[in-house]
């Protein structure tokens, strides 16, 4: 049971109670019937044939509130596109799939990179950006969760709760993140929230001085968490990174786009467990090594936007700051883990603030090289501003690859 502290400046919803996912369910059906409700899946094929997956989608199957289901597919032949149609075709609410290898979506990208307004990196970023362009498209949901498909821990009571807030037509919540403990096997997980994100803010703080966007990115429990939810309006001037910063650029544009007491965080697992990345000491290409670069950056950037200056010098006191900080935090988290008859391996804790101090330096020195760097795909309100039929042809695209396809993969999708 978690307790009912409220910190920072961004409202917290508590789970209190463990309240029964059918009265959680039968509250959501009421509320779809005023306000429809979405959900978009980010996934790679790979995930198809992974353990998590189908175990997700059997639960998902089972939810009676949902109006509209995408399914951003990434890395896909076209067999392993019909495999994904049969795939979900177990799903009863309407679905739709977006190829984002198939001829017909990569034509409409290299319309949209002629007009420099393409994502220019593969990703999550870029699979959400299109999803999230034809939930705008088709128009069946006013309020639309979003949530990774490697969770190992997945409950129906996770998307229940993640959306509920801005579900309920008696709040006025427009953005909702989900927050939980990250603990499996024993252990203690969320490394880079919990070693890189939380004491890089209180560095910047304690360098820079308190402000309004450091004490409200520092206001969340879980700043990384894949899962969050939003209502359509947001979508139009959304502008999505297309690196590791996802979740903190996000968090950054609702801050830039609107006011505190219409973003909240919800409480949505007891427990969460999803595929790890690599640490990658070695390599600062791959794994939280680049991870926490790119996050990194993603701050910065949005500090320098504010008018504060980084340069060398101040970044040399930011990351002496911050290694001071999070070398205190690991034995926090270690007496955490202890009185919770969990493990921690110091060592490796300490190895990854060494890797992440460096790192920090890192992308100081990258974003002071290159201050016309954009990661940012354009929001959709650009887009549509330069290619008014653009959301058109995106629903046209996706529509009919499922209608030709469809019939081969599985005749009695609908």
């Amino acid at each position: 049971m978690a307790d009912f502290y409220q910190n920072g400046i961004v409202t917290t919803l508590h789970n209190l109670t463990n309240r029964s996912i059918e009265d959680l369910e039968s509250e959501l059906t009421e509320f779809s019937k005023k306000r429809p409700l979405g959900l978009i899946l980010p996934s790679l094929f790979s995930e198809l044939e992974g353990k998590a997956l189908p175990d997700i989608i059997s639960k998902i199957a089972e939810v009676p509130y949902l109006s509209q289901i995408v399914i951003g597919l990434d890395r896909a032949s076209l067999d392993e596109y019909k495999h994904a149609i049969n795939f979900f075709s177990t799903l009863p609410q309407h679905h739709r799939i977006l190829w984002n290898d198939g001829p017909r979506l990569q034509a409409l990208d290299k319309k949209l990179q002629a007009l420099n307004l393409a994502p220019t990196e593969l990703g999550k970023g870029r699979n959400v950006w299109y999803c999230m362009g034809y939930v705008l498209a088709s128009g069946k949901a006013e309020s639309v969760a979003l949530h990774d498909c490697d969770i190992l821990t997945y409950e129906r009571s996770l998307l229940a709760r993640l959306i509920y807030p801005v579900a309920n037509p008696q709040f006025n919540y427009e953005f909702s993140k989900g927050y939980y403990a990250r603990v499996a096997d024993k252990k203690l997980n969320g490394r880079v929230a919990r070693l890189l994100v939380t004491p890089l803010l209180k560095a910047l703080k304690k360098v820079l001085g308190d402000n309004d966007y450091l004490e409200y990115m520092d206001s969340f429990r879980y700043s990384l968490s894949g899962e969050f939810s939003f209502r359509r309006d947001v979508l139009t001037d959304l502008r999505i990174p297309s690196d590791w910063g996802l979740e903190i650029g996000v968090l950054s544009e609702m801050h830039r786009n609107f006011a505190s007491n219409r973003i909240c965080q919800v409480d949505i697992a007891n427990n969460y467990d999803h595929k790890h990345q690599d640490l990658s000491l070695e390599s600062t290409d791959g794994g939280l090594s680049k991870m926490s670069i790119d996050i990194s950056k993603a701050l910065f950037r949005k500090l320098a936007t504010q008018g504060y200056i980084i340069n060398a010098e101040n970044m040399r006191t930011i990351k002496a700051t911050y290694f001071r900080i999070a070398l205190d935090y690991i034995e926090t988290y270690r007496n955490d883990a202890m009185i919770n008859g969990l493990t921690l391996d110091t060592h490796t804790e300490e190895k990854s603030v060494e890797m992440f101090a460096r790192n920090i330096i890192e992308a100081g020195e990258s974003f002071i090289a290159n201050p016309m760097e954009t990661p940012f795909i354009p929001s959709w309100n650009r887009v549509v501003s330069a290619m008014p039929n653009v959301l058109e042809e995106l629903k046209q695209a996706v529509e009919e690859d499922f209608e030709e396809f469809s019939k081969i993969a599985q005749p009695n999708a609908v």
